[in-house]
């Protein structure tokens, strides 16, 4: 009989047990790593257009009018709708400079993965601060909007179910523009636009996806007169879906048409 010395005895049942506790570790590590395949994020990029008509009409020194009115189209830039939007609000002018607004939206939301062959209408009241800040000849405009939004549910492809889903969004927006002429924002002038806008959810039914968006555009902006312009450029929307592991990366080609009215007096002016 081999007699085996007491320190190497030892040391086999040390390998032994490092052994066991590599496996063990490995074990664990695909575990996670399986786990972590499972939850990986899932990002689905499209291309779109969107288009839109902005009207503020100031009605008297305090009061005015805010109407934008959306439609937006699904991927492949051209295939179909996505989504629709009819805004409307009511505009106190604290100032020449700052505005609050009130109102509500009708958004329709067209044939989607998870209603394939009805249209989600939500409704969306909103209240808005906007303020306008000038340097020099350049412009900057910015806004907080609280939104409120009731989303009809969902029972299958084809059938809305009673009720709403509810949520709070928060949107902090600014828009910059660089006049490219000498004279400043000027009629038949063109400007240098940046804007970019950030969009977080609250309330009780988030729980995955807090931070809903962001928007970035740059673009061009052609002043057609003294009250209405034109805008076209490129955004780009990163979103997180409400499964908090998918997110939405958007492409989008974006033509605006913006007028800003003043029936104060026989002359339309341009207010900020």
């Amino acid at each position: 009989m081999v007699r085996v010395h007491p320190w190497r005895q030892n040391l086999f049942i040390k390998m032994k047990n490092l052994k066991f506790r590599n496996l063990v570790l490995i074990i664990c590590i695909l575990l996670i790593s399986l786990k972590g395949v499972s939850q990986s994020k899932q990002l689905q990029s499209v291309n779109q257009i969107w288009m839109g008509y902005f009207n503020q009409s100031r009605l008297s020194n305090r009061w005015g009018t805010w109407t934008d009115l959306h439609v937006r189209t699904k991927q492949a830039l051209v295939d179909n709708f996505s989504q629709s939007i009819v805004r409307l609000g009511l505009t106190y002018y604290a100032n020449d400079v700052t505005k609050l607004t009130a109102g509500i939206a009708f958004v329709s939301i067209y044939p989607a993965d998870s209603h394939k062959l009805i249209t989600q209408p939500e409704l969306r009241p909103w209240q808005q601060v906007q303020w306008h800040t000038k340097y020099g000849k350049k412009k900057m405009m910015q806004w907080f909007r609280l939104e409120e939004r009731f989303r009809r549910k969902i029972l299958n492809d084809s059938t809305l179910a009673d009720g709403n889903d509810f949520n709070f969004r928060l949107r902090y927006n600014f828009w910059y523009d660089l006049p490219l002429t000498k004279k400043g924002i000027v009629p038949k002038g063109v400007s240098f636009v940046v804007n970019d806008e950030v969009q977080v959810n609250f309330g009780k039914q988030i729980i995955l996806n807090y931070f809903d968006q962001n928007r970035f555009f740059a673009g061009l902006k052609y002043q057609v007169n003294e009250h209405s312009n034109v805008q076209f450029g490129y955004m780009n929307l990163f979103q997180q879906l409400a499964a908090g592991n998918k997110y939405r990366n958007i492409h989008a080609i974006r033509l605006f048409y913006f007028q800003n009215l003043d029936f104060r007096k026989k002359t339309l002016q341009t207010k900020g």
